[in-house]
């Protein structure tokens, strides 16, 4: 018995060895297919990821309150003053509309009084992070 059973252990090692010499691990030749328009979509991100910095920069603050508001008037402040970049960053509980990317406080309030004569109130801020 003791024999039977050093015989059936033997044999199944021999094929545990013998299988596992055979099997094969998947190959490590990838081949990977991307869209031209992907490069190109990174490369916006990367420049809007530069232009979003808040921690040296002015910004103008043209509203606060509710999310579709504040869409609505980031679509308004675009159309009127195209040559400023704009975002919509959420602070609880508020929905802010922050315009414009100035190094300068002088260059920031210039823009301010003109920003001004369309939206009432308006402030100057130089978020942290």
């Amino acid at each position: 018995m003791r024999i039977l059973s050093l015989k059936t252990t033997l044999s199944t090692l021999i094929l545990i060895a013998f299988f596992h010499s055979k099997t094969s691990a998947q190959q490590q030749n990838i081949t990977l297919k991307q869209d031209s328009k992907f490069e190109q979509l990174l490369t916006e991100k990367r420049k809007t990821n530069q232009s979003n910095t808040v921690n040296d920069r002015y910004k103008i603050q043209i509203f606060s309150g509710e999310s579709e508001k504040a869409k609505n008037t980031l679509y308004q402040f675009r159309q009127e003053f195209n040559y400023l970049d704009g975002t919509i960053v959420f602070f609880t509980p508020n929905y802010k509309v922050w315009v414009g990317n100035f190094k300068t406080r002088i260059e920031a309030e210039r823009n301010l009084i003109e920003i001004r004569k369309s939206y009432g109130n308006v402030h100057l801020i130089k978020p942290n992070k």
